[in-house]
């Protein structure tokens, strides 16, 4: 009876840190909705502080990211709150990381774009063979979960660069460049429509949302000698994005609406 509670003691210490379901939201027109404006808000925030002072950049961009993940990796279920605040401090991190490697390197963005594609790539790889899947349902062990969120990390320095390739290097401009990528979003969603890969579909666009969302933040936020921006101010574009995402992310804690409901045993499995 004793080595029977024993052994039941010792498996729930062993797994007290493993989820208790899957750790993201479920794949709505509100997750899309809420992605597009962190990443808006992550290009925003991360210019406007580094222009208002680089220490203080520094300081909220790494310590939040750092803050923001060990509260949602240490988290045992999904909390809307908790999730959204990483991705959100992961595309200001994210936006950094991708600005640094520009400025303190002198590397194009054509260079810095295939160092961030090859980095996602390779994550994906390694994910896929080690895991078996790339499905967000099954985000659901610790493991998986340090895939995804170092995919989602790479996958926001990847749109940012990307973005800024497309409005600058490129010189189609901003809001040019976001009416581009808001046209390519569309592909992988009439992509699945037709029944294509959903897990497939859902890290395409995944992708595309960060120089989506970023070059219209960057449209609305510089001057106009800057990629034809209206100059509307980063930090203050920041300040009505946090409301609006802090505003989506309150509704959708309280309705549950964005909760993953348990898959049924003999629903397909997505690889």
């Amino acid at each position: 009876m004793t080595a029977t509670a024993d052994g039941v003691q010792l498996r729930a210490t062993t797994h007290r840190f493993e989820p208790l379901a899957a750790k993201v939201p479920e794949i709505t027109a509100l997750f899309w909705v809420i992605k597009i404006l962190t990443t808006g808000m992550g290009e925003a925030a991360s210019d406007g502080l580094g222009e208002a002072s680089l220490v203080l950049g520094g300081v909220i961009g790494v310590g939040g990211f750092v803050l923001a993940l060990w509260l949602q990796l240490r988290s045992r279920s999904y909390h809307a709150p908790t999730y959204w605040f990483c991705v959100s401090m992961v595309a200001v991190f994210g936006t950094i990381a991708a600005d640094v490697l520009h400025v303190a390197t002198g590397l194009s963005y054509y260079v810095t774009s295939t160092f961030y594609a090859v980095v996602v790539a390779a994550l994906f790889t390694w994910w896929q063979r080690s895991e078996g899947t790339l499905s967000i349902h099954h985000i659901d062990t610790r493991r998986r979960e340090r895939f995804y969120w170092a995919t989602v990390l790479a996958t926001f320095a990847l749109g940012t660069a990307v973005g800024d390739l497309a409005g600058l290097t490129l010189h189609l401009g901003f809001l040019p460049a976001g009416l581009l990528f808001a046209a390519a979003i569309c592909a992988p969603l009439v992509a699945w429509r037709m029944r294509v890969h959903a897990t497939l579909c859902f890290w395409v666009a995944y992708v595309l949302t960060r120089p989506l969302g970023a070059s219209f933040a960057d449209w609305i936020g510089k001057d106009h000698s800057i990629g034809g921006g209206l100059g509307f101010g980063d930090l203050r574009l920041t300040a009505i994005l946090v409301l609006l995402i802090s505003a989506l992310v309150t509704w959708a804690h309280r309705s549950g609406h964005d909760v993953q409901r348990p898959i049924a045993t003999d629903a397909p499995v997505e690889y």
